[in-house]
This record gives structure tokens, sequence and C-alpha cells, in this order.
């Protein structure tokens, strides 16, 4: 069993059309049948966990769509201390942002983790699309105008200076990081208030966040409520069960999506499984699906940080290896659709149906897959956004991004060893639809 999470490694891609192929049953995972694999179009230049690579590991990323000139969208993505990148349709960097600095030298510095978008978001200037992100490094919300008129440089950050930490009572707690995490957006169509769902690293909690709009033409927000999800279990044969972890550490929520239509929040706890409950906070969670490893007993060795997987008594899912990492949405015009989930354990997607009076039914899998040895596919995907619309010529059938969290080829670091690579893959969405039969 593993405690530390890395992020979604994804396989190296190059240009030109997406391929299709089945894996053996060695490459498809426990299951041992073929999954069918796409491949990616194009990636982003790599980013570097290093000092000379600004400390930036890729995460999380969103695509807005220019209503305009849809083929001047953007694909906004986190990289954690190298803040927040904003890339055109052809992987190309168009704008870099930085976290912010640490307050006091001991203090830890901003650290940008997951990002989602709101559309029309009412403010004191007008209308406007932002990005919210959650800075992990300083426990609060960052929020990004998005204006296509500066092609340069389309973000601008109009968070409330004001702006108050989501969990963490003092700088001290702060630099404990058991703070902002997880991050999704939703409207609430029958009050038309805005919200972000944020979760809290090393801890269940979910908090439901009202973003508002200052006289000055900033955004704060607020905390209207919280909700703790289990740390433990009780298994069939009357044990109760926790994953295992470093000491202190409680099973985490990062991936989470809302469906607009019904303000459904879906919620990956990593080491457990997909949560459903309503957006707003108020109903018991259901879980849609556990991982394998779902009640499989472990020993934390504190030599070597890791955990030691005892004997599985059969409780767990077929469908998911922890970590259960990127929820997006697939949404098709009448209302059907499907959530994607990144299995990381197995570099994997899994296919559920959007429905929920089917009960998010199980729809099938997939993998992305090496283009070429100079463009790679996803491994340890811990991020990923699809977007089912037109996007000029270049994606006409839609577009997926996913984190890659091993980037190919590698790079010396000069001391025998390799850089630690990531970055992000570009898939056309059409491929993904044919692929799985969507």
């Amino acid at each position: 069993m593993r405690t530390h999470r890395t992020p979604c490694r994804a396989a190296v891609l190059v240009l030109g059309t997406a391929v299709l192929a089945l894996l053996t049953p060695a490459q498809a995972g426990a299951d041992g049948g073929g999954l069918p694999t796409v491949t990616p179009v194009s990636e982003t230049p790599a980013l570097y966990d290093d000092e000379a690579g600004g400390n930036s590991d890729a995460d999380d990323p969103a695509i807005w769509r220019n209503p305009a000139d849809p083929g001047r969208s953007l694909v906004l993505a986190t990289a954690k201390e190298g803040g927040l990148r904003v890339y055109d349709l052809d992987a190309r960097l168009v704008q870099s942002l930085p976290a912010p600095r640490p307050p006091a030298e001991d203090d830890a510095p901003g650290r940008y983790n997951n990002v989602d978008l709101v559309t029309g978001l009412r403010t004191s200037t007008g209308r406007a699309d932002v990005a919210v992100v959650s800075d992990r490094g300083n426990d609060r919300l960052r929020i990004y105008r998005i204006d296509p008129s500066k092609p340069g440089g389309p973000l601008t950050d109009i968070t409330d200076p004001a702006a108050a930490p989501v969990f963490s009572a003092d700088q001290a707690e702060i630099n404990d990081q058991r703070t902002a995490y997880g991050l999704a957006t939703w409207q609430d169509k029958s009050t038309g208030r805005t919200y972000a769902l944020v979760s809290r690293r090393e801890r269940t909690r979910l908090a439901l966040v009202e973003l508002k709009p200052t006289a000055s033409g900033t955004v704060g927000y607020s905390t209207v409520r919280t909700l703790d999800l289990p740390a433990s279990f009780r298994l069939p044969n009357g044990t109760t069960w926790s994953p295992c972890a470093e000491p202190g550490e409680l099973p985490q929520v990062e991936g989470m999506v809302v469906d607009p239509a019904t303000g459904t929040l879906y919620a990956g706890q990593e080491d457990i499984g997909i949560w459903r409950m309503r957006a707003d906070l108020t109903t018991k969670p259901v879980l849609v699906d556990k991982v394998r490893e779902f009640g499989v007993p472990g020993v934390y060795d504190e030599a070597t940080e890791e955990c030691t997987a005892g004997t599985d008594p059969g409780y767990g899912g077929e469908r998911l290896s922890a970590d259960v990492e990127g929820l997006t949405l697939f949404q098709e015009p009448d209302g059907d659709g499907y959530l994607f989930a990144s299995s990381q354990g197995d570099d994997t997607f899994a296919l559920y149906d959007r429905e929920v009076s089917e009960d998010n039914e199980y729809e099938g899998a997939f993998r992305v897959g090496a283009a070429s040895t100079a463009l790679d596919g996803a491994e340890e995907c811990d991020g990923a956004a699809v977007l089912n619309a037109p996007l000029g010529s270049r994606y006409p059938n839609g577009l997926l991004v996913v984190q890659d969290g091993h980037e190919t080829p590698e790079v010396p670091d000069g001391e025998g060893g390799t850089r630690t690579a990531t970055g992000f893959k570009f898939v056309d969405l059409g491929d993904v639809v044919d692929a799985a039969d969507l």
C-alpha cells in the first residue's frame, strides 16, 4: 500500500492523429481484461520539481472555452509552488502566474493545488469568467479574472486581500499544511449564488464556501457549512478498518466535481472511493464505488515511510486502484453523460453513468497511452478535465486534458539521477468517445 500520493503519470504523446489500441491482459490491470487506449495529440512543456524548475509540479487542469472564438480557448493548470500556468490549444505556454511568496521566512510558500472555473460570476464591475484555485500553502482560495482581450496575459488576480484562511486559525496552523486541497465550483441555479467545495489536506472535511464579490471589484469568500466524511469503516466480518497512513493522517479527498444540472457533488476520497452527495452538503453521502484496496489492513513503517499490506479480505471494489484522483464530468446536451475518474494505482480512467437514477452505473474504462517515444501517455494521473464542446479546428469534438505524473524522456539532474518531471497531455475527445464506445 502507498501512503505518499504522486501526481498523475502520463505517457509521452506526439502531434498527430490519436491511435486506438487494445492492451494485452498484462497491461490491462488487475482484472486482466483488455482496455481501449487513446493517445494524446500534444503535451505541455515539462515542469520540474526542483530549484532550477521553480519547484513546479503539475497537478490539476481546467478548460476554459472562449465563446467568441472557441479555437482560442485556454487550458489552465496548477503547478503547486510553480503557481498557475495558462496554455493555448497547441499546449504552448501563454502565461505563468507565480504562487504567493511566504509571509515570513519560516512560513510555507504558496502552493496551487486544484483549479476550477466559474462562468459569468457577478462582480461590481460586471459579469466575468473566473478561475478559482486552492492555495494549499496559504490555506486560501485565489480568484483570477479571465480576459481573452489580453492574449499575452489573460488572467488577472482579483482575490480580496482580506480573504481569510479556509480551515486554519492562524499562520502556525497553516504551516502544518492541513489546508485547502481539492476544489470544485458550483453555481446554485435556485439562488444564483456561486460556491466552491473545498477539501482539507490529510483530513476528511469538506467545506462549502460562498464566493462574495466586493465593491472594489475583488472577490472574497466565506464558509457556509462543513461535512466530515468517514475515516473508518465497519467491515462485514465485524472489524473496523481505516486505510494505512502516516500517524495522524486521515483519508483525504482531492478530486471533486459538481454536476451543474442536478447540484450533485462527486468527491474522490483517495484511499476509499467515490462519494455522491448534494453540493450544498446537506445530505448523507453515498459511496458510489470503492477502491480495490478497501478493507485491506496495513502497517506503517516509520523507517521506510511506507505501508506493508496484509491479507485482502475481499471487500474492495473492482474498478478503481488507490488513489482515486481527478474527477471530471462529460456532459451531453440531453442530460446524459459520464463521470470520469482517474484510477491512479493502475493508470486507467473509469467511467460512470452521470444519471443518479441509474445509481451512477459503471460504464467502462480506458487508458491514455504513448503516441511515440517522445510523447508518452498518462501514468499516476492526479487531475483531469473534459469539455464536450467544439474547440475550433484543433478539437472539433472536444478535449480531454490529463495530468502526467511521470514525464518522459527523463532528464539527468547532473548528480547521477533524473529530474522529477510532470506535465499535461491533450487528448482528442472524439477518440475517447470512439474508443470507449460512449
